[in-house]
This record gives structure tokens, C-alpha cells and sequence, in this order.
């Protein structure tokens, strides 16, 4: 199986290092809560993006998405002032927020496939979490369904989404391993958790012309994020850079 390299900046980076934000202020609960000295999210936001498009992420679409969703508003107060560092953050029950260069990785993944340059459908994600890649994807498809094996984070993610109205985001508590077949087939299948294979269940849920991106357990223990690409002869599996994401687990918690 090949292996992929990330691009490097182009003209998308010289394009957003000149972009001012476009984004509502930061709420003033979140100003209050976080005191005086807070920083000011809005430009922390535009310096993440400016940061996404110098390290190689070149859709347009991505960047302005990642430039519209709040990340602050998906982690602990107390945490807020490094949601827009590029790690990733505790949210709980062991379960971690996806660094932003993670996320605006494997969305455009999507968008580059088939079914994605035509518009992304329908779009599953395993592992709900805080619900920010939800909202991120939200932007992106046309439905979301998103499934959560931990019912505390199920609900965490529904009240952290229920402000921003998305009418296209399908909250389901269920064993993401499974899918979701009530919603299948999906222009794109996006998992926030790694296993050692991919599960049968999301390659049959799959439709023709759709992508599938999710981390796997490569040569040396190592996690690497995998594509896998559906069409009418098959699949095929393109191996990418390593990742670490955390397990991927069955049942209900």
C-alpha cells in the first residue's frame, strides 16, 4: 500500500495570511469566565487557520469552516484559552478533542474524494466526542449522523450543540463499531477512534464513490491514518502519516 505525503503551503496559505476573521465576537460569559486577561479568540481562530493552510491544507472550503466553528466552545473553560493550539484536549472518560490539524485533515480527505467533490451527502462519524467535528462536518455534508458509545459524552456533545441549531446533525448513543445502517449507504465515513482493522460493518455501509477515514494500527504498533476508497470493482486502501488517536472500543459505556 503507498504511502502519502502531506502537501506543503501554497497558494492557500498566501491567501489566508492576508484574510482578516470573519467571526462573531467571543461571547461575554466566556470573556467573564475567563477573566480580563483572556486572549481574543477571534484572532487566536484566524492564526490556527493561517497555521492549517501553511502546514498544507489547501481547500478553501476546509479553512473557512474551520475559521466558523468556536473550538473554545467544546472544551472545559478552563481550557479555552489552548483551543486553538494545535493538540489535542481532554474531554472526559479518558476521550480526547482532536487537534484542529487532525480534523481539517481528514475533512478534506473527504472532500477529496468522488462523492466528495461533488458535494458531500450523507456523512457518518464513530466517535461523537465534545461534538466539534460534528460541527465541523456539519458544514460540509448535508446530514451527519454521529455516533457515541459513552453515554456522558453523548450527552455533553448534545448539549454543547443544541445552541448552534444544526438541523442536519443526527446525535445517536449506539456501538460505533457497528455503524449506523438506518443511515447507510454514506458519501463518507469519518472515525475519531483507532482499532487494529477496520470494522466490516463500515466498508459495507460505504456507498459507491464514497471515502472512508479512519486511523488503523500499522507495521511497528504505530497508528497511521487509512483511506479507503469505494467503487464498483472494490476497495481500495491507501496508507497515509502515522496518528495517534485513542482505542477504538465496542458496547455501551
Amino acid at each position: 500500500m503507498p504511502v502519502s505525503t502531506k502537501p506543503q503551503a501554497s497558494v492557500a496559505h498566501r491567501q489566508w495570511a492576508k484574510l482578516p476573521a470573519e467571526l462573531s465576537p467571543v461571547p461575554m460569559a466566556v470573556r467573564e469566565s475567563l477573566g480580563p486577561e483572556s486572549v481574543d479568540f477571534t484572532s487566536a481562530r484566524l492564526r490556527m487557520v493561517q497555521r492549517l493552510a501553511a502546514s498544507g491544507v489547501e481547500h478553501t472550503r476546509v479553512l473557512k469552516v474551520m475559521n466558523s466553528v468556536l473550538r473554545h466552545q467544546f472544551v472545559d473553560s478552563a481550557l479555552a484559552v489552548q483551543a486553538y493550539e494545535d493538540t489535542s484536549l481532554p474531554i472526559g472518560l479518558g476521550q480526547t478533542i482532536s487537534k484542529p490539524s487532525v480534523v481539517a485533515r481528514m475533512c478534506e480527505l473527504l472532500l477529496q474524494s468522488p462523492a466528495g467533490k461533488m458535494g458531500l451527502g450523507r456523512i457518518l462519524e464513530i466517535g461523537t466526542g465534545c461534538g466539534y467535528q460534528a460541527a465541523v462536518l456539519s458544514l460540509m455534508a448535508k446530514e451527519v449522523y454521529t455516533i457515541e458509545r459513552l453515554r456522558a459524552l453523548h450527552e455533553k456533545a448534545r448539549v454543547n450543540l443544541r445552541p448552534l441549531r444544526l438541523a442536519n446533525v443526527h446525535l445517536i448513543l449506539g456501538d460505533g463499531m457497528l455503524g449506523f445502517e438506518k443511515g447507510a449507504p454514506y458519501a463518507g465515513i469519518i472515525a475519531a477512534a483507532g482499532g487494529d482493522s477496520v470494522p466490516q460493518a463500515w466498508c459495507d455501509q460505504l456507498a459507491e464513490g464514497g471515502r472512508l477515514v479512519a486511523p488503523v494500527m500499522g507495521p511497528g504498533q504505530q497508528q497511521v491514518l487509512l483511506v479507503v476508497d469505494r467503487s464498483a470493482d472494490g476497495f481500495q486502501r491507501t496508507v497515509l502519516e502515522h496518528v495517534h488517536f485513542v482505542p477504538l472500543k465496542s458496547g455501551l459505556g
